[in-house]
């Protein structure tokens, strides 16, 4: 017979020299960080208070008289919204709230530049929408203790995505696209909202079924296609995309959620096929949908030949005036409010904000706005790479996903790499729907940033297994169970 290896209790890993249990290292206490939030919310703060005035100095040689207001406002909205992290989210990452600040600043400040007559009344309505947004940013940090609980009503997400995506197509077309709801002079974008819900399914969808995705169904060749059952809700997505694409004629929306869903296909199976497959499906939903549909094919025909208008002797479209303004900008720009992007029309303040930013901050400026976005998106990666269960891993990577993909669909549009979409640039450009979405997004990045940087409880005493305050046992209810991967904490 083989000796035992135990040795006595001294020579065992975790125990006393005499015998008792070792005691047990404190827990690692993080910094908070809350005093560099503040510090970075005063700089973004002052930053946009810098460009209003600018603005004022370049259009009429004086200090605009709102501008005390703008700043007083500005800086109330975030002092509240540091104070509800403070309290309820001690541990948050202290990058997202300052970003989430200064793009929105900027944004009211490009949107102030193009301010075109005493009647034009996006500039406070902008603001107006934004002290919402901060509100519902405070309502969700302080409310929401847990994101776990959003699992819970996962098909209830879907149903109310389904609706609000569904509505706008009873309504008349706005720019040529029906994503719109008009109601009393009051303009409201449900698909904005149904991004936030779309992710909290996909994320429970994706937490639940990941292992059956990834490991079981049958072998074709190289290729391993799992079975009907969980192969059905993604065919159902793709066809989703493809039907918004038809009914509402929004090409960005499309594209948006079905990358959504690739991504965070990707990320819960770690297969790179599902990339291929996803791309070559939403390359076949475009292509037919474009060639089909006037609305979309004619923007189509204007990413591809931009300058036709100017050749007929009509002038120059909205993208080769955006082209002119990024032209003009050069690498500095010409600075704030001395450029002429006003030329590309009504939605120099939307749909081509980028455009503005280019002509006036210049290539340099353009630079700094997408290191803030790649901060913004970065953080959220992270939290969700620290996250201790599978849905609130899926559930960041996606929100963060959504940020990404929405400025690469803008951007891509203005700068000529895709076809132009109606999308809003998050927190930049005018759009009340845009900008409450995103300041829920990055309320809940926060919230489950603080949950993955909140540093765990110190465990029990160790006893013997199965006793109180010991190590469960196999058969224990707390125990680890067959549906739990290692290091994964169930919620």
């Amino acid at each position: 017979m083989a000796a035992s290896t135990a040795g006595p209790p001294s020579d065992r890993p975790g125990s006393h020299p005499d015998g008792l249990p070792e005691a047990l290292p404190p827990p690692v206490r993080l910094p908070r960080r809350r005093g560099t939030e503040l510090v970075l919310l005063a700089g973004a703060v002052l930053i946009s208070v810098y460009g209003y005035v600018e603005v004022g100095l370049a259009t009429d040689g004086t200090v605009p008289a709102g501008a005390a207001g703008y700043g007083a406002g500005l800086g109330l909205l975030a002092l509240l919204a540091h104070v509800a992290v403070r309290l309820r989210a001690p541990y948050a990452d202290p990058l997202l709230l300052p970003i989430a600040v200064l793009l929105n600043g900027l944004g009211l400040v490009m949107i102030c530049l193009l301010y075109t007559s005493p009647a034009d009344e996006a500039a406070p309505t902008q603001l107006i929408w934004s002290a919402l947004g901060v509100g519902f940013f405070i309502a969700v940090v302080l409310f929401l203790r847990d994101h776990r609980v959003l699992q819970r009503y996962a098909y209830l997400s879907v149903a109310a995505a389904l609706v609000l995506l569904i509505v706008p197509i009873f309504f008349p077309a706005i720019n040529g696209a029906k994503i719109w709801i008009r109601v009393a002079g009051l303009s409201f974008q449900p698909g904005e909202f149904a991004k936030i819900l779309l992710a909290v399914f996909f994320a429970s969808y994706l937490a639940v079924n990941r292992h059956a995705l990834a490991y079981t169904g049958r072998r074709i060749w190289k290729f391993q296609f799992p079975t009907g059952r969980v192969l059905g809700p993604i065919l159902t997505i793709w066809l989703a995309s493809v039907g918004v694409l038809v009914l509402e004629r929004d090409l960005g929306t499309s594209l948006l959620f079905f990358g959504l869903f690739v991504v965070l296909l990707y990320v819960a199976t770690g297969r790179t096929g599902w990339i291929a497959v996803g791309l070559l499906l939403a390359a076949a939903g475009a292509v037919t949908v474009g060639s089909l549909e006037p609305h979309v094919h004619s923007r189509v025909q204007d990413w591809l030949h931009p300058f036709a208008s100017i050749d007929a002797g009509e002038g120059a479209s909205q993208l080769a005036q955006t082209y002119f303004a990024f032209a003009s900008g050069g690498v500095l720009g010409t600075g704030l409010g001395q450029g002429d992007s006003v030329l590309i029309g009504f939605a120099a303040k939307s749909d081509f904000i980028l455009a503005t930013a280019g002509e006036e901050l210049g290539l340099t400026g353009l630079f700094a706005i997408f290191l803030l976005y790649t901060l913004l998106v970065e953080r959220g990666l992270r939290a969700g790479l620290a996250q201790r269960n599978p849905f609130g891993r899926l559930l960041a990577v996606g929100l963060a996903s959504i940020v990404a993909l929405q400025v690469f669909v803008i951007a891509g549009g203005v700068m000529g790499l895709i076809p132009l979409t109606g999308m809003a640039m998050p927190f930049l450009a005018q759009g009340g729907s845009s900008v409450v979405t995103n300041w829920i997004i990055v309320a809940l990045l926060i919230r489950m940033s603080d949950t993955a940087r909140r540093p765990a409880p110190a465990p029990a005493a160790p006893e013997g297994p199965g006793e109180p305050g010991g190590p469960a046992g196999p058969g224990d209810p707390g125990g680890p169970g067959a549906f739990d991967a290692p290091g994964e904490a169930r919620p």
